[in-house]
């Protein structure tokens, strides 16, 4: 059962076009990733699938709700978790989490029961009194999650949760998020940090310049392209020649499937151990010095880089 279809989904402000045609579907009980380098257009489809723009073309439902025509009723199933902390400084944990357990309408016994289980989620029992202010920016998130999940949303939407924060409190935030899709929330998750993406999420749409360009299981997407390693080999940049060892390459790659950038060079071959010799020997023909090898398994990233042509985080 789908528990979100998106089509054809566009987004102008003015002249720019933020979000080009977007398209798909968010299974019911999945967590679903957005991947994309920062400007990408995640934010912006999140915006417009929450109810907060109105998008200039295309339709959004979740499950049989319209809604783009009806936003306050499909906002009643979801929980955002934004980019930016939505909290009170000077208020406690739990006096936040009572302040947006209200604007869900829950009151009395249900919220201070339901923002007991939710500090619980988020390991901060034994801080709830202690005021936002004199957290640290990943209990700050921490709290922001539970301020998103008081009224148990049947779809969750984190915007890019764990920026900014120590290695402990994004771990802790990480499986909290397994812990809550295990329990049948569905989830859709957007960063652009591909290991948290390869940990959390079953399908993953990669979004740059505002289009999906890709999307499907992280086998599928490396399927795509051929199951291809990386060979790194990192040069002296002093004896380097570009334009020579350019032109030998393109001789032994003739479709060009490398990149020469810096001190690196970097190829994609499906399978590397058969070539890694003759292109060790080629490269050092051209009086290019080689400081070290290595080969890469094909992940998220190799993706990324083969269908845009750059790292994620250029």
């Amino acid at each position: 059962m789908s528990m979100l279809t998106v089509q054809d989904l566009q987004k102008s402000f003015g002249k720019f076009e933020a979000v080009k045609g977007v398209s798909f579907t968010v299974e019911k009980g999945e967590s679903f990733g957005l991947l994309g380098p920062n400007g990408a257009g995640k934010s912006t489809m999140i915006n417009m699938i929450t109810g907060l723009y109105p998008p200039t073309s295309g339709e959004i439902h979740m499950k049989d709700i319209d809604v783009i025509k009806s936003p306050k009723q499909a906002q009643k199933w979801i929980g955002v978790v934004p980019q930016e902390i939505a909290l009170y400084q000077s208020m406690s944990a739990r006096e936040n989490l009572r302040f947006w357990g209200r604007m869900y309408d829950l009151s009395g016994n249900s919220l201070e029961k339901s923002i007991d289980q939710v500090l619980e989620i988020i390991g901060l029992t034994e801080r709830a009194k202690d005021k936002v202010e004199t957290f640290s920016g990943g209990m700050k998130r921490r709290v922001n999650i539970g301020a998103a999940i008081l009224h148990k949303p049947e779809l969750l939407i984190m915007d890019e949760p764990t920026v900014g924060i120590d290695p402990q409190s994004r771990n802790h935030i990480l499986e909290t998020v397994k812990r809550l899709n295990s329990e049948g929330m569905t989830i859709i998750y957007t960063s652009h940090y591909m290991e948290e993406v390869e940990y959390l999420c079953e399908r993953i749409g990669i979004v740059d310049y505002g289009q999906l360009i890709a999307s499907g299981t992280l086998r599928e997407l490396r399927e795509s392209i051929g199951d291809h390693s990386r060979i790194f080999l990192t040069i002296e940049k002093d004896h380097l020649s570009e334009e020579k060892l350019t032109k030998s390459l393109l001789g032994f790659f003739p479709e060009k499937n490398f990149e020469l950038q810096d001190h690196q060079v970097m190829v994609f071959h499906k399978e590397p151990q058969l070539i890694l010799s003759d292109f060790i020997q080629l490269v050092t023909q051209t009086g290019t010095k080689i400081t070290s090898v290595n080969i890469v398994e094909p992940n998220l990233e190799s993706v990324f880089l083969h269908l845009t042509g750059r790292k994620l985080r250029d």
